[in-house]
């Protein structure tokens, strides 16, 4: 299984991305997709996650201003990011757990898209 992400890139304060993130391979079901980020310095935080039947959970830091979403028949999850801010400025992974293939059931990581905020 691979993920594979796009969408990051520079764009000033208040402005908008759109994130994707597609994973392939021989997967029969995937439970729940994610974002997380890392900051420079920082550990790395779970931005938004969707799971189940597309139930979401959002980082305090986000809520309001990020929209995640997912196409269950692409195995793709999107992050739509509005109202960026500076500190929204890091390197963001795509996360795919609970992915049941024919013979595993696994968590898998996407190699990061960098988005920076300029103020």
């Amino acid at each position: 299984v691979q993920l594979q992400a796009s969408g990051g890139g520079l764009v000033q304060a208040g402005g908008s991305l759109r994130l994707s993130c597609a994973a392939s391979g021989s997967i029969i079901s995937i439970n729940g997709m994610a974002w997380y980020r890392q900051a420079p310095g920082k550990q790395r935080e779970l931005v938004a996650r969707i799971f189940g039947s597309d139930s979401t959970n959002y980082a305090a830091s986000v809520k309001g201003r990020f929209t995640i979403s997912r196409d269950s028949a692409k195995n793709t999850v999107y992050l739509q990011m509005n109202s960026l801010k500076p500190e929204d400025t890091a390197v963001y992974y795509c996360n795919a757990y609970r992915v049941r293939t024919i013979a595993t059931m696994g968590e898998y990581w996407g190699q990061g898209t960098l988005v920076t905020v300029s103020s």
